[in-house]
């Protein structure tokens, strides 16, 4: 008996809904992380994207816990001299909440070209509408 390995073919990413409001942010985060490397599945291959495709709603109610909000810092330079730039976890959150859950999922992948595939399969949305209904699997009735 051969040994399976999977193939290209054999994959067929399927889409998750997660609604953010009310849940910590890093317990979300991982969640998210498992389902884009694919690790939930029996087929996963750490050399090909496995994940699925994930939709996250109500980015802009995901919480924090302790003084995060204000103590949390994220960081960017411009390569410049004295071009270190600072925005605390509370402001990001009033400007542009997704980038918050897209952050921290983000650190959770792989550092490489398929941590960059990954990603861009995952769809954030600070409101709870989404522009994804056609790709939802149909619900069954029994």
């Amino acid at each position: 008996m051969k040994t399976y390995s999977t193939k290209f073919a054999d994959l067929a990413p399927q889409w998750h809904v997660f609604d953010a409001s009310g849940k910590t942010l890093g317990r979300l985060a991982s969640e998210i992380a498992i389902l884009l490397l694919g690790k939930h599945k029996p087929i996963y291959t750490y050399h090909l994207n496995t994940g699925d495709y994930v939709i996250v709603v109500n980015a802009a109610k995901v919480r924090v816990t302790g003084k995060k909000a204000q103590q949390k810092m994220y960081y960017r330079h411009s390569n410049y001299p004295g071009g270190l730039k600072s925005i605390s976890l509370e402001r990001v959150m009033q400007t542009n909440p997704d980038r918050v859950i897209e952050h921290a999922v983000k650190g959770m992948l792989p550092k490489n070209r398929l941590g960059r595939k990954m990603i861009t399969k995952l769809k954030i949305y600070s409101g709870s509408e989404h522009p994804h209904e056609a790709q939802m699997p149909v619900p069954r009735s029994v």
